[in-house]
């Protein structure tokens, strides 16, 4: 494998294809573990996903020379203070889409942030005392819907879009 900081990138949006094809199979099957390998393969993805963002950060920084080219952490590489230092066009999209609460990339950072959090029982509301007897309830199933294999593979796809248009323009420089 070259030592180049795109082959990173390239593994890891390819590894996170794999993941996401092997979450699809394990879906349609009828395994006993069949809902744990889906979780696995979904955290696989993720996990994939966030690292090929991080190369491409890594691929960027590089190429500017930036003093935070070996930035462990995608949140350390995407802030503004990393804009005020030197304007850099690609940074500042990867910025503004970290940035923006409903992007897919922060979207991303955030469900990976999350796979490192405790996992917390649901809260229960205390019971009142000058409450009726007769209580309405919400059928409606509280818990954040999992992931899909489509979600992530437009995930992937944007990335993937994202790494080869900033590639162009890094090159005709």
């Amino acid at each position: 494998m070259a030592h180049e900081l795109y082959t990173r990138t390239n593994q890891k949006i390819y590894f996170a294809g794999l993941a996401i094809e092997a979450m699809n199979k394990a879906s349609e099957g009828r395994a006993m573990n069949a809902q744990a390998l889906v979780q696995a393969e979904r955290e696989s993805a993720i996990f994939h996903l966030y690292g090929a963002l991080l190369g491409l950060g890594h691929e960027i920084a590089g190429f500017y020379r930036l003093p935070q080219a070996n930035a462990s952490r995608v949140e350390l590489l995407l802030t503004p203070q990393v804009l005020e230092a030197v304007a850099i066009p690609e940074l500042a999209e990867m910025v503004e889409l970290a940035h923006a609460p409903h992007s897919w990339l922060a979207q991303l950072i955030a469900v990976h942030a999350a796979l490192y959090q405790p996992l917390q029982a649901p809260k229960k509301v205390k019971a009142d005392v000058f409450q009726p007897l007769i209580e309405a309830v919400n059928l409606e199933d509280e818990t954040p819907e999992e992931l899909s294999r489509e979600t992530l593979e437009t995930w992937r796809q944007n990335l993937k879009g994202l790494a080869i248009r900033f590639r162009d323009g890094l090159n005709e420089c």
